[in-house]
């Protein structure tokens, strides 16, 4: 018989379900690493064991559902330019992609397995993965091998940027022909930076396109730098989500709000590069799915925090507190179309985390202060 597991006292349960997603004096009954039950503590069932929250709010865990975590090497010496004036261009990817080409695979793994804990610290209890600095069939091979054993989120980044060595030609038929091939069994997803400097409209496409022939899900680096192609192509072709969406145009606002491609947000890329944030307002207003991420890269976002990101999506993006945590639990698993995370409703993992706090609102109100005091990944206190 399955132990029962009743969290009670909580001051504020967040559950993520559009149907409710708040619940004042609120209680949970965990069973099998699922949620069993979830309403007013005064009407809870009995359970085996119990978990005093103390008044405490409860959300669903973070859904952090982009990040690149496989690498090696540091760019503190970029980021000191950057904050000394120099602009942010992208370019740095090819000194990680030498010194991740140069790491070994149990260094690698350790990484980024130390980022992986740092996160499920934070109330990160889902994280995608992707590869893209290897930039080679065996290196992206073995980045996604790694990856595997992190996360069951897996994307396949090999077309990142165009390597050093290389012309854009003969890169795209690689990374659409033989790097896929080999790649694909490690993988859920297809990915592209589509951006100047790195892969046009017709090169983005011909990618995406190879990989949902291999049976993977696409999803697109779209807008970041400058407006173009990236949000339009990932709808076109059923992506899950379009991430960055910083330079949009009223068309790219128009097809995000009537597809379902996710517009995933990285606000700390923008805190990290000085750049423009995201305009969240003017996709929520237009009715588009928005999610929140950390980006967590050696380059441009070297987070692990997703309520940085919130804060952040709060301060600079114009969101409410509310629709801030949305987008990092609810809007995240939108992105990687889980409907078992994301939201603490009956059926769904039991993915939590009580806050040291009575509100969810705590996370933009004291940035930068740890609030997080127990998360629960499958049901077990981590």
């Amino acid at each position: 018989m399955n132990t029962t597991t009743l969290i009670d006292r909580i001051g504020l349960l967040y559950t993520g379900d559009p149907e409710q997603e708040e619940i004042a004096d609120a209680a949970l009954v965990l069973e099998d690493g699922l949620v069993a039950w979830c309403g007013p503590a005064a009407e809870a069932p009995a359970a085996d064991e119990r978990v005093d929250a103390g008044g405490r709010a409860v959300i669903p865990g973070f859904v952090d559902s982009h990040a690149h975590l496989i690498f090696a090497g540091d760019r503190t010496a970029e980021f000191q330019a950057r904050m000394s004036g120099e602009p942010y261009t992208g370019g740095g990817i090819r000194t990680t992609v030498a010194a991740t080409r140069e790491a070994g695979e149990a260094e690698l793994a350790t990484h980024a397995y130390s980022l992986v804990r740092e996160m499920r610290a934070q109330g990160t209890t889902t994280v995608e993965i992707k590869s893209g600095y290897g930039l080679s069939v065996e290196h992206e091979r073995r980045s996604l091998e790694i990856a595997t054993t992190l996360t069951d989120e897996t994307t396949f980044l090999g077309a990142h940027v165009v390597p050093a060595d290389q012309d854009a030609d003969s890169y795209v038929r690689l990374v659409a022909g033989e790097m896929l091939e080999v790649c694909a069994p490690y993988a859920k997803w297809v990915d592209v930076f589509c951006e100047r400097g790195a892969f046009d409209g017709d090169q983005t496409r011909e990618i995406l396109s190879a990989g949902l022939k291999a049976g993977l899900g696409a999803r697109v680096h779209a807008n970041q730098l400058t407006e173009g192609p990236g949000v339009r192509i990932a709808c076109e072709l059923g992506a899950a989500s379009a991430d960055h969406c910083t330079h949009l145009t009223a068309a790219d606002v128009d097809a995000l709000a009537s597809a379902e491609t996710v517009a995933t947000l990285l606000p700390g890329a923008e805190f990290s590069t000085r750049s423009p944030y995201p305009d969240a307002r003017r996709l929520i207003d237009a009715g588009a799915t928005v999610a929140l991420a950390t980006d967590c890269n050696p380059g441009s976002s070297f987070t692990s925090s997703m309520a940085f990101c919130v804060a952040l999506a709060v301060r600079e993006m114009r969101m409410t507190p509310l629709e801030a945590i949305r987008a990092a639990t609810y809007g995240g698993a939108r992105a990687l179309r889980r409907t078992d995370v994301g939201w603490l409703r009956r059926g769904a993992r039991a993915d939590l985390v009580i806050l040291d706090a009575p509100s969810y609102v705590h996370l933009a109100y004291r940035p930068g202060v740890p609030l997080v005091h127990q998360v629960f990944h499958g049901g077990l206190l981590l």
